[in-house]
């Protein structure tokens, strides 16, 4: 399934197929890249990186994250997931709730090196997730 696309949006979703192409995936061959579009309109980009120590490595969506927050960047309008896939794929759970912590309402579009893509909303692809509000201790 594949979505008309603004030209925001295919902008996005270029650089995180760029993104992807430097991705280091020696282990699982999944290369995805991820390109964050800030509240300003800024446009962060993110790769995954693997390590033979399989739980040190961290998404690309993560990575764009952590980027975005290391250069000032706390507001997100939107994401595009990138991968070689046959379809497109969404963030995975840990990528879910960590984008939930910053843009709730992100929409999330995924594209594949051939060019399908689908989007959703975080709050469709994570409807519950843990929040801030849970470590009030009522005191």
């Amino acid at each position: 399934m594949s979505v008309a696309m603004s030209v925001d949006d295919r902008q996005l979703c270029d650089a995180a197929l760029l993104a992807s192409a430097r991705a280091y995936a020696p282990y699982s061959r999944f290369r995805v890249g991820a390109a964050l579009r800030c509240a300003d309109g800024t446009i962060v980009t993110g790769c995954n990186v693997e390590n033979a120590s399989y739980p040190a490595g961290i998404c690309a969506e993560r990575t764009a994250v952590a980027s975005a927050v290391a250069a000032g960047h706390r507001e997100f309008t939107s994401i595009a997931v990138a991968t070689e896939s046959g379809q497109p794929a969404p963030p995975c759970g840990i990528c879910r709730q960590v984008l939930a912590e910053f843009a709730p309402n992100l929409r999330v579009i995924a594209v594949t090196s051939e060019g399908l893509s689908t989007e959703w909303t975080l709050d469709e692809l994570l409807p519950s997730p843990f929040s801030p509000a849970w470590l009030e201790t009522g005191s």
